[in-house]
């Protein structure tokens, strides 16, 4: 259990290394802390503090900087968030006006990175809540078929289907009168799910169609990017990160490739609230000297996606937290309002 004096010198050496980005000496500590106390009992506490594990010498300084452990116990423990002033939330809310999600989805990420100055991402909602307004059948082949999908947002997606025969220009019609009519609005899970005593009573034209675009829809064939990333040159201009050109070539491969992030971001959709994640917490090597603050937003009550912001272990915690919360929040409202 750690006592009270080490709490105030460990949240007060956090603080001012976040500020400063320097290693904090004995002195210094003494200065800001607000504690009456020599700089020789200040040396004895921050010794016992480094050999727990919540502090660490850089080279050969005689000062001390946080380790992950220390900032998780700085998170969990010693922080104060700052809500954010009036006029920077307004000026937030004035962003989230009812639009398409894809729109909605980059000015949330657009607007992370350009609040924190680090990398903002958010993930796309999950096919799972994707739903269609209207559905067309178009012959292109003695054996190909273009399903054109047109979601609730506008957008209009694509995708050529390889069947077993060739339809008729009328049997493709009724076939596309036939989802629109009894099928709008919703998604393609929940039209398998309904629909699997009723194929077997379908025409063999609607049922052959059917088939085809619910497979379609199932491999995700409809889905745009998987998540959107804003500011990630950002990251070219922090101290900490980029000394290290391993380490940021390792984690721009990781943004390219998109598998590691989403993983994240998957994790942080089965959560509740604000999860934050520093340094190897994340599981993700490319991400051990950075920290990544999530929460999920929603669509109508459910949980379809995350933002979050990626940047340094050495970040402004208590700025970024509810610029993250207020940001899911507002997404989640214009979403659906939609």
């Amino acid at each position: 259990m750690m006592n009270e004096r080490s709490r105030i010198l460990l949240k007060s050496l956090i603080e001012k290394h976040i500020s400063d980005g320097q290693p904090i000496g004995s002195r210094q500590l003494a200065k800001s802390s607000g504690l009456e106390l020599s700089p020789a009992s200040i040396r004895n506490i921050m010794a016992d503090l480094e050999e727990t594990g919540f502090i660490a010498s850089p080279h050969a300084s005689s000062g001390r900087i946080p380790t992950p452990r220390g900032y998780r116990f700085f998170v969990d423990s010693l922080l104060t968030v700052q809500p954010l002033d009036s006029i920077e939330l307004h000026q937030i809310e004035d962003q989230f006006r009812p639009d398409s999600a894809d729109r909605l989805i980059t000015t949330a990420s657009q607007l992370l990175s350009n609040l924190t100055q680090f990398a903002g991402v958010v993930k796309s909602p999950s096919r799972h809540s994707t739903s269609f307004r209207r559905i067309e059948f178009v012959s292109l082949s003695d054996k190909r078929v273009l399903l054109i999908v047109v979601t609730p947002d506008g957008d209009v997606q694509n995708k050529v289907l390889d069947s077993s025969r060739k339809f008729s220009d009328s049997e493709l019609v009724e076939a596309t009168n036939y989802l629109n009519q009894n099928y709008a609005g919703m998604s393609f899970d929940a039209i398998k799910s309904r629909i699997q005593t009723e194929l077997k009573k379908l025409k063999e034209n609607i049922s052959q169609l059917m088939t085809l675009a619910i497979s379609a829809g199932e491999e995700n064939a409809f889905k745009a990017e998987e998540y959107i990333v804003s500011g990630e040159k950002n990251l070219l201009s922090v101290p900490d990160l980029s000394t290290n050109i391993d380490s940021l070539r390792t984690l721009f491969d990781m943004f390219d490739k998109k598998t590691g992030i989403l993983q994240l971001l998957d994790t942080s959709d089965r959560a509740r609230g604000i999860q934050i994640y520093i340094g190897g917490e994340s599981g993700l090597v490319p991400l051990d000297e950075c920290s990544v603050v999530t929460a999920p937003y929603e669509v109508d009550g459910k949980i379809v996606g995350t933002v979050g912001v990626i940047g340094p272990t050495r970040m402004a915690y208590e700025r970024v937290i509810p610029i993250v919360d207020i940001t899911a929040k507002l997404l989640s409202g214009a979403l659906s309002q939609s």
